[in-house]
């Protein structure tokens, strides 16, 4: 046997040994990508359906809420300012 022929031999031999110590390695790369395809991904894209619709919400009732605390604070005063009225009529 000749130089190149053992060296052929033995890259062959190499090759599949390293195949057969890389099959379950690429298996569970492919069942990764399979879980991410299926799982993960469609499971982001839902949060993101539903984030933007209540990203919206909050931002809207975040201006009422500003818009009822400025009522309150008004009411507050009037409620204040009575009360004094009332105290000097009794």
């Amino acid at each position: 046997m000749s130089d190149n022929e053992l060296l052929l031999a033995m890259s062959d031999l190499l090759d599949k040994k390293l195949d057969a110590r890389l099959r379950p390695l690429q298996d569970d790369i492919r069942g990764i990508k399979l879980d991410i395809e299926n799982v993960i991904k469609p499971q982001i894209q839902l949060l993101a359906e539903n984030y933007v619709p209540a990203a919206k919400r909050y931002e809207k009732a975040s201006a009422e809420i500003q818009s009822l605390k400025a009522d309150v604070e008004i009411i507050k005063k009037v409620v204040a300012e009575h009360s004094k009225e009332l105290q000097k009529l009794a």
